[in-house]
């Protein structure tokens, strides 16, 4: 990877891409710092809870949805905007024939998921706003309490900032796609988890240090810090090995003869990657489980059945993880199915005079991607599950709480992975050797 690095720099063009993404997570990380105006939400933040969709945004963001600045709601209303988009373009006929028109039906559908994320922008603004409202005083001016028009004031002031934020991140991805290395909105992404690594670090050197010291209570880091840096790189091997594999189909092309030349006749295959769906089963799994915990910091009762219901979905009991699990899995066979046609697959394989060995075109070849998608499905999601609950598990077990989750050690490696990729193509493009050499 380093290497990768290094070489790119050698070449003015990627140099020039390269500075020009790093100064658009340093504007990112900027915006993140900015306090938006009329809060104040102290040193200590929003209470994030134990599993909440705050939580959850604060870690998506680098903290900057528990701080109230200015890119509070981060790249998440794009994201859903973009699942949205997805979802709607296989349930509706006329999205789904906008998606088939080549470079023009694209435009269209980004343009549409553009508006769609302005609009989840403004709505999840205004219920961010009347959360700081209902949740103390943390709506001041010069310390007073805002009141009756100015707090009205405030509320389009914030909301409207939020909403610009937004719109505002949403355009930072577009020009790293355009004149960056690519990834878009991934590299927000990543910039934003990777904030919080260092706060975990501190973290964990910290607990270690006051185990040398023999401070009373703090012996037991002497064992958990080496065992979750230990596990932290376990994790990320595990990672890219996972990324990397991959189901090859072995392909048959047929001879075709025009004029004096012969094409085809040569056999290839067809990649297929163990992890179909991504991260995207954690995150659609992690979103769902977060909401009873959300829940709890507007109405958190003491006692009966609703105290064992709240309790049952915190991220230190055993059947938050029993549900993660089944979940990941549910969602992993969900996404897949509106990704992967397997009756597709097979048509576009026949009109390109292609055939499997073993198998007739048509429905046989279309039952049998059916039957290699679901085995993939099932394995993939069996190794996010693996990556999502390990640390878990592990707080269960000791009772020590890991900083870092799977999922966004996921979403690190991953992203890390695809950026070297992309680098790596264009090097190759311009007849420079890699790392793959």
């Amino acid at each position: 990877m380093f290497g990768v690095i290094r070489n790119a720099f050698k070449i003015a063009d990627l140099r020039k891409k390269i500075r020009f993404t790093l100064l658009i997570v340093l504007v990112f990380r900027v915006g993140a710092a900015i306090p938006l105006p009329f809060v104040s939400l102290g040193t200590d933040g929003l209470s994030t809870g134990d599993g909440s969709i705050i939580q959850y945004l604060s870690m998506l963001t680098g903290d900057a949805f528990k701080f109230g600045t200015l890119f509070a709601l981060g790249i998440s209303p794009y994201i859903n905007s973009s699942i949205i988009m997805q979802l709607l373009t296989v349930a509706i006929p006329a999205l789904e024939r906008m998606s088939k028109e080549g470079e023009e039906g694209r435009k269209k559908i980004a343009a549409i998921t553009r508006y769609v994320t302005v609009i989840l922008g403004l709505l999840q603004s205004t219920a961010y706003f009347f959360y700081l409202k209902n949740s103390g005083n943390f709506l001041v001016y010069n310390g007073t309490p805002l009141t009756g028009g100015a707090l009205v004031f405030a509320a389009i002031t914030i909301i409207l900032m939020l909403t610009a934020g937004t719109a505002l991140i949403m355009w930072l991805g577009e020009q790293i796609n355009d004149k960056g290395i690519g990834n878009d909105i991934s590299i927000i992404l990543f910039a934003g988890i990777l904030a919080n690594f260092p706060s975990a670090v501190i973290s964990l050197g910290s607990g270690f240090i006051e185990g040398i010291k023999g401070t009373e209570g703090a012996t037991q880091y002497l064992y958990y810090v080496p065992i979750v840096l230990v596990l932290f790189l376990a994790i990320i091997g595990f990672i890219v090995w996972m990324d990397n594999a991959e189901r090859r189909i072995p392909i048959q092309y047929a001879k075709k003869v025009v004029g004096r030349k012969v094409y085809g006749g040569q056999n290839t295959h067809m990649p297929i990657k163990v992890n179909l769906s991504g991260v995207l089963p954690i995150i659609f799994a992690s979103s769902i489980l977060s909401l009873p915990s959300t829940v709890t910091m507007f109405w958190n009762p003491e006692s009966g059945f609703w105290k064992g219901f709240f309790d049952f979905f915190k991220t230190t009991s055993w059947g938050y993880a029993v549900l993660y699990f089944i979940l990941i899995i549910l969602f992993a066979y969900f996404y897949a199915s509106i990704q992967y046609n397997p009756i597709e697959m097979a048509n576009n394989l026949r009109q390109n005079s292609g055939a499997i060995p073993g198998i007739r075109p048509g429905k046989p070849t279309s039952d049998y991607f059916t039957k290699i998608l679901s085995r993939l499905v099932l394995l993939g999601a069996l190794l996010l599950s693996v990556v999502a609950i390990l640390p878990i598990i592990f707080t269960l077990v000791t009772g020590y709480n890991v900083s870092l989750g799977g999922t966004s050690v996921l979403i690190v490696v991953g992203v890390a992975l695809e950026t070297v990729k992309a680098i790596e193509s264009q090097m190759m493009m311009r007849h420079y050797k890699g790392f793959l050499d």
